[in-house]
């Protein structure tokens, strides 16, 4: 590693972590610490989801991590949605869900056992910095140290219309599971994957009304709980749902805020991921891009022999590869948010443009037609080749004008 010596992660969630890994595997004799302000073995949140892709990606840069990660997962191929106590399958990639204690639990083996050495309960902050020749923010949305320099960083948030709350259950999960249930106060659905032998994940969301409506803004986290459950009894069978409270006892429900940075680094501080970018839950995305930012930065690193031209060339790299990822985030939230466009359809139309949220041209085409051309470009190469022209323009046209209307 030409560029540092020493370097100093700040959060030892995924992206600190598999930095650190990859630090100390292409160079062993340098100095690699990641400080954690949380004691070890304590972590928030139940699953993560990631594809295929990933876990060949992941095996090409530090195989043994990779197969202990592949070995701690559950797979699905199926995606399996309800509407109106109706169920359709459709077939899908390849799906993969690990609990992130055990994510953590594997990266932080694998770190300790390469010389990274691992500091807990140690709150690092701008008046603190350690001494070292890069100091990597990897410490989260809500991260200091990007925090204190925010007009620098150009740092912006988009606050989300839906409220959502991160559960976790006992049932498992044996496909990506979606389930849409109409009350008096409009519709509430969630998503349910396994994370491990025993445990999944549900992700519940709804718009404002419905969550204040069915009184889940003021209710106790026990209660609350126990009537979603009994909504979602049909694909919970039964299985409890689980989280810690707030401090005033209530469910942690939140609204999505997706951040944005202008730039990623100021001197010899970087940002590492959600600290520089966050993408909707509801495309899987966010410890993906947050290990692939660690990827491209140890590369950078070892590409450049001056520290400013490799944070450079990290934040042009990773920027342009998110570009992509962010339209299908901010598409894949909108189609949530605009739900009653499409809960009419009947529900294998309803299903497929499910999976067609990410589409730039889905928002500005009635979805019956929608459908229909979507199936007719299924059987004609000319219709692929027209839908996938116009997707990138109607994309390009949309960014254009959130930026002038951000100005």
């Amino acid at each position: 590693m030409g560029v540092c010596v020493k370097v100093a992660c700040v959060g030892g969630g995924p992206a600190g972590l598999y930095l650190s890994i990859l630090l100390k595997l292409r160079d062993p004799s340098h100095e690699v610490t990641v400080h954690e302000r949380d004691p070890a073995g304590s972590t928030y949140g139940w699953g993560v989801t990631y594809w295929r892709g990933l876990l060949d990606e992941l095996g090409a840069h530090d195989p043994e991590s990779a197969r202990a990660i592949a070995a701690g997962s559950v797979r699905w191929r199926q995606g399996v949605a309800h509407v109106r106590h109706l169920t359709t399958r459709r077939p899908g990639d390849e799906g993969h869900g690990i609990g992130r204690h055990r994510l953590l639990e594997i990266l932080a083996t694998r770190a300790r056992s390469l010389g990274v050495r691992l500091v807990h309960e140690q709150a690092i902050t701008p008046e603190n910095l350690p001494d070292a020749d890069l100091v990597v923010a990897a410490d989260g949305l809500h991260s200091a140290l990007r925090t204190r320099h925010a007009d620098h960083f150009g740092t912006r948030y988009t606050q989300g219309r839906n409220r959502y709350v991160w559960l976790g259950t006992s049932k498992v999960f044996d496909a990506f599971t979606f389930a849409f249930v109409e009350t008096g106060h409009g519709w509430i659905w969630c998503y349910g994957y396994g994370c491990g032998p025993e445990a999944g994940t549900v992700v519940v969301e709804c718009a404002p009304g419905t969550w204040a409506g069915l009184g889940l803004d003021t209710a106790p986290a026990t209660h609350g709980r126990a009537q979603l459950a009994e909504l979602f009894a049909h694909v919970l069978d039964g299985h409890p749902l689980t989280g810690p409270a707030s401090a005033d006892g209530r469910d942690r429900w939140l609204s999505f805020r997706t951040l944005t940075n202008r730039t990623w680094h100021r001197g010899n501080l970087v940002l590492l991921g959600d600290a520089a970018h966050t993408t909707h839950y509801s495309i899987g995305a966010g410890t993906t891009l947050a290990l692939q930012d660690a990827i491209a930065l140890t590369a950078v690193l070892h590409e450049h022999s001056a520290l400013p031209q490799a944070l450079t060339a990290y934040e042009q790299r990773r920027k342009h590869a998110l570009l992509p990822v962010q339209s299908a985030a901010r598409l894949s939230a909108q189609w949530y948010e605009n739900l009653p466009r499409y809960i009419g359809l009947p529900p294998e139309q309803m299903f497929a443009l499910l999976g067609q949220r990410h589409s730039p041209l889905l928002p500005h085409v009635p979805p019956r037609l929608y459908y229909r051309i979507d199936r007719a470009a299924g059987r004609s190469a000319a219709l692929r080749r027209l839908k996938r022209r116009l997707g990138p323009k109607v994309a390009r046209a949309v960014h254009a004008r959130t930026l002038a209307g951000s100005g």
